[in-house]
């Protein structure tokens, strides 16, 4: 992929550093022009990733979130890595309303919630341990009459 822009942070599993990753995707997409709502979609998605990282890969500890963004001309790349504990059956945890933190204040809908924010969500245990979340959003582009801008 040839990637007009991208970057990598990497943080700690703390709840605070949420927040922080929600506002550096969005900064950094600003140069694709995007839409509030594509905006608001974007950090969303980001949210909900990195706290499943905080909630679930680190159970009892503080671990490692690496956050990577890449823009191409009208799409938006980003993959969040954990060293956690992984997921056993993918396939049950993207279902709705599915969670391990039973009796807790989660509602099983953080898969969910990206796949409808972004227009693709891949997610995949690491070979090296934890868990990968790739998502992908194309920027919309509105007519006007003086043709197609990109955001606004």
């Amino acid at each position: 992929m040839n990637y007009i822009n991208q970057m990598t942070l990497k943080f700690d599993s703390l709840s605070i550093n949420e927040a922080f990753a929600r506002s550096a995707v969005s900064a950094f997409c600003v140069g694709l022009n995007p839409t509030l709502d594509d905006i608001i979609d974007i950090k969303t998605a980001v949210s909900e990733a990195v706290t499943n990282c905080v909630v679930h890969a680190y159970p009892n500890k503080i671990g490692s979130i690496e956050l990577w963004v890449g823009l191409t001309e009208d799409t938006i790349h980003i993959s969040i890595k954990d060293e956690g504990v992984g997921i056993e059956d993918l396939k049950l945890a993207m279902e709705p309303f599915y969670t391990t933190k039973q009796g807790d204040e989660r509602a099983g809908m953080g898969f969910t919630v990206m796949e409808s924010f972004m227009d693709k969500v891949d997610v995949k245990n690491r070979d090296s341990g934890g868990l990968e979340v790739f998502m992908k959003k194309k920027i919309t582009k509105k007519i006007t009459k003086q043709g197609i801008i990109n955001g606004c």
